[in-house]
């Protein structure tokens, strides 16, 4: 068990809470979006473990269109993660970077995954969280698993057949205790090319008695990630979060990151405290997002676009993250 932990901190997108009794949760985020645009999915498997030792599996599933969630609860022994690779199963479902296979009431689906982007690992920086991977005791871990890839294959809803040929898809996942008392998240991969993607947090974090606001973004666009995170020198120049909208403002050395999201009706899912699934959140898929990247040193804008299907929440005391 201890070989196998020491090894996954190296590989974000692997199970990572091997030995682990109490307070932890673990899950993973498949976006799947078909080609048409009239079909949105959040599926989401995972394991939870309260503060006394009791767990259980599941799989979230969030329709984005119809705005509907459902909650499938599965003994904790169905849960099996494979030590070597980012492989997991519960039950007769089976979740991995290039497939996703349901065998629930209801709903089934055989998903493939080609052509993933991978967020850069690095023995000194890997995955999202970058150095703070190595920090014990952090509330909650983040990592990226393909900020982009094609879908093919189907899903399946009460016998109606849902076509997801050259679908786009999103993987990421969080693992930790619960999420952070404040926090709003945003992610979109439909542009008006393909090929780009944006994936924006910004998080209330707390840490060994003291908290700061911690931010993590990233940009997929001409074969090319262009990062904006806590860690890598950047900052955080504006973040006004209210009920119709988000405007975030980030800079690195090189480039300017304006975000506006007009916000939309969203769905209840469930979400971890202390381990368990107990707390509520609401994420919408059907949000716009508004992105302007720019070049500091010509002043230029190298995109200019508009999101869609994007997915958004936004969390807990917001303005512990507001910053004018």
């Amino acid at each position: 068990m201890i070989r196998n932990k020491i090894r996954s901190i190296f590989h974000p997108e692997r199970f990572q809470g091997w030995a682990l009794k109490r307070n932890y949760f673990e899950g993973w985020y498949f976006k799947v979006v078909n080609d048409a645009e009239t079909k949105a999915f959040a599926i989401i498997p995972g394991i939870a473990i309260s503060k006394t030792g009791e767990k259980h599996a599941f799989i979230q599933i969030l329709d984005g269109k119809k705005r509907t969630a459902r909650y499938d609860k599965f003994e904790s022994d169905t849960f099996r993660p494979n030590p070597d690779k980012f492989k997991i199963s519960i039950g007769n479902n089976h979740f991995s970077e290039h497939e996703l296979h349901l065998n629930l009431p209801g709903l089934r689906a055989n998903l493939q995954f080609s052509g993933n982007i991978t967020w850069p690992n690095r023995w000194y920086s890997p995955g999202i969280m970058g150095p703070y991977t190595f920090l014990p005791f952090m509330e909650c871990y983040h990592g990226i698993v393909s900020m982009d890839h094609v879908i093919n294959g189907q899903i399946q809803v009460d016998g109606e057949v849902l076509d997801f040929r050259n679908g786009r898809g999103y993987i990421e996942k969080d693992w930790g205790q619960s999420f952070p008392s404040a926090y709003v998240w945003l992610q979109t991969n439909h542009f008006s090319q393909t090929g780009i993607s944006v994936k924006v947090s910004v998080a209330k974090i707390p840490y060994l008695g003291y908290s700061f606001v911690g931010f993590i973004a990233g940009i997929w666009l001409n074969n090319q990630l262009i990062q904006f995170t806590t860690y890598n020198q950047s900052s955080l120049r504006k973040s006004v979060i209210d009920t119709e909208k988000v405007e975030l403002v980030m800079q690195n050395k090189n480039h300017i990151l304006e975000i506006l999201v007009r916000r939309e009706k969203a769905t209840v899912l469930a979400s971890p405290i202390l381990g368990l699934m107990d707390g509520r959140i609401e994420e919408s898929m059907k949000a716009f997002v508004e992105v302007n990247l720019i070049d500091r040193k010509s002043g230029k804008s190298i995109l200019n676009d508009v999101g869609r299907n994007a997915g958004l929440e936004v969390a807990g005391k917001i303005q512990e993250i507001i910053i004018l």
